[in-house]
């Protein structure tokens, strides 16, 4: 990670030195600490893994509040060629493996925030981005807004955040044509509901748009539902969805119509808009 996206990670942090936290609550102040992982296997005449994880680094004041989230997935598979040398009645095996990634999305954020009242906050951070399949290889962006607590009841919580943003994107497949830096907005919201004493269901919405080109917005939700199986351990499952209305690039091979087995060149192809992510996981808090 470079030196400029070490700046934006520590820019919440640096928001937090800068104001001082009110003398507070006992039972409001303190660290908190939320980690997913999911992990699936094969091996054998099919070799495969997909790693994923999530952690929720949260240090709560009574009237701010520091958040650190992190997370990726990653799949990949292995592709097993076998042949036979010699002939028919007297032959050898041969067998080659060749990995391939088919999944790779990674991501670093923090955010401070501050309450004015109890229904109206600031807040201020930044984050990291890697999505090499969809075509980002680096995406940096800093945000700072308000935002609305509407409900934060033990059992129903719910927020919306608007926000300006700096975007700087470096794609996997440059265009000399397109602008990676721009300036943008940032609507969210942030909903959990919790039914009974062990099942929470929790959506997380976020909508860009770029301020200089209206046609180049973005979304992501997140939908996921977690069962307690202790005061410490949960079973979670989790589908997301990730649009942008004008996708990245690949790099696709060029074939001539009268021969469709040697390429003649490359050419830029654009990826699809949606990316559709599903996960169940065990999740520990702290």
């Amino acid at each position: 990670m470079t030196s400029r996206s070490l700046l934006i990670m520590a820019l919440p942090v640096i928001l937090l030195a800068a104001g001082s936290a009110p003398a507070a609550d006992e039972e409001k102040i303190g660290w908190s600490d939320e980690a997913e992982l999911s992990l699936v296997s094969t091996s054998g005449n099919a070799e495969s893994s997909t790693l994923g994880f999530r952690n929720t680094l949260i240090r709560a004041w009574e009237s701010s509040t520091l958040e650190i989230r992190a997370g990726g997935i990653r799949a990949e598979s292995d592709t097993i060629t076998r042949v036979a040398i010699g002939t028919p009645g007297d032959f050898s095996e041969q067998e080659t493996s060749e990995s391939e990634v088919t999944a790779e999305n990674y991501y670093l954020n923090g955010k401070y925030g501050r309450q004015f009242s109890e229904e109206l906050f600031w807040y201020a951070g930044g984050g990291w981005e890697r999505n090499r399949p969809a075509g980002i290889d680096d995406r940096y962006l800093v945000e700072g807004g308000m935002g609305n607590l509407w409900r934060d009841d033990d059992d129903l919580k719910f927020r919306t955040q608007y926000a300006l943003t700096w975007t700087d994107q470096e794609n996997v497949v440059p265009l000399s044509d397109v602008d990676e830096t721009w300036i943008g907005a940032r609507f969210s919201w942030n909903y959990m509901n919790k039914f009974g004493a062990n099942t929470t269901y929790e959506n997380i919405l976020v909508l860009d748009a770029n301020l200089e080109e209206g046609s180049r917005w973005r979304g992501n939700m997140l939908n996921s539902v977690s069962v307690s199986m202790s005061n410490h351990l949960a079973l979670k499952i989790s589908l997301g969805w990730q649009y942008e209305n004008e996708p990245a690039f690949t790099k696709g091979a060029l074939f001539d119509p009268s021969d469709l087995t040697t390429p003649i060149g490359e050419v830029a192809i654009q990826l699809d808009e949606l990316d559709s992510i599903f996960t169940a996981s065990l999740v520990v808090n702290f």
